[in-house]
């Protein structure tokens, strides 16, 4: 649009001229509050789970007879698939983000390369579901071979590093369903919704490489 201004010339006579709009303001673009926030709540969650892993180190360290008598009771290859189906769910997790960001909701096709956020999700959920029941019957195992909570400092710290990791899972498993809840109330799936599946791939990209490391201090350097 162009703008008239008036203006009086030497001899008296007022004329009329066009201004041609100047140029606009610079786009800005501010990253996400709710990313940001996830983000920094995660630093707050990579200090909690650097505590649990002093706890674990301290203990070892000052009961070496200890960790020597009841490491061996653990069962690797089982640990070791049940990490494979963790990671595997953050692959699944990561298509769906990508799915999310061209704003595709449901599957266009059978082929899983034209599956939407929902069918990923789903499948990222079936393994962190399949990865927390796993935990289960290794506890349950574990218990029946007198490794418990309350048995020596190693139960206790075997069980709450891996118990905490555990309840985390849970909740990203809690908030998977919401994304997916979410994303079948809403008419139009939008950049808000897409937002928010980030968001807990954020998260749960996290517990998989909190997991990864308490699998090689847990496990692996026995």
């Amino acid at each position: 649009m162009r703008n008239e201004l008036a203006v009086i010339s030497h001899n008296g006579q007022v004329t009329s001229t066009s201004i041609s709009p100047g140029l606009s303001a610079p786009v800005v673009n501010r990253p996400s509050v709710v990313a940001v926030g996830t983000i920094v709540w995660l630093g707050s969650e990579v200090m909690f789970f650097a505590g649990l892993f002093a706890i674990y180190f301290t203990l070892r360290s000052t009961s070496p007879e200890l960790w020597a008598a009841e490491t061996p009771k653990l069962n690797v290859p089982y640990a070791l698939t049940n990490t494979i189906i963790l990671v595997a769910s953050s692959f699944t997790a990561q298509f769906g983000v990508f799915a999310a960001e061209r704003l595709q909701k449901r599957r266009t096709g059978p082929s899983p390369l034209k599956w939407g956020m929902v069918e990923w999700f789903f499948a990222s959920y079936a393994l962190g579901a399949i990865f927390v029941t796993g935990q289960v019957f290794e506890y349950a195992n574990l218990v029946s071979e007198n490794v418990s909570l309350a048995s020596n400092s190693y139960g206790s710290a075997f069980y709450i590093t891996t118990g905490f990791h555990a309840l985390h899972v849970t909740g990203g498993l809690i908030a998977m369903l919401l994304i997916i809840g979410r994303a079948y109330s809403v008419k139009n799936f939008g950049h808000k919704e897409a937002t928010s599946t980030i968001v807990v791939s954020y998260y749960w990209h996290f517990v998989d490489v909190v997991w990864i490391g308490l699998f090689l201090v847990i496990y692996v350097l026995k």
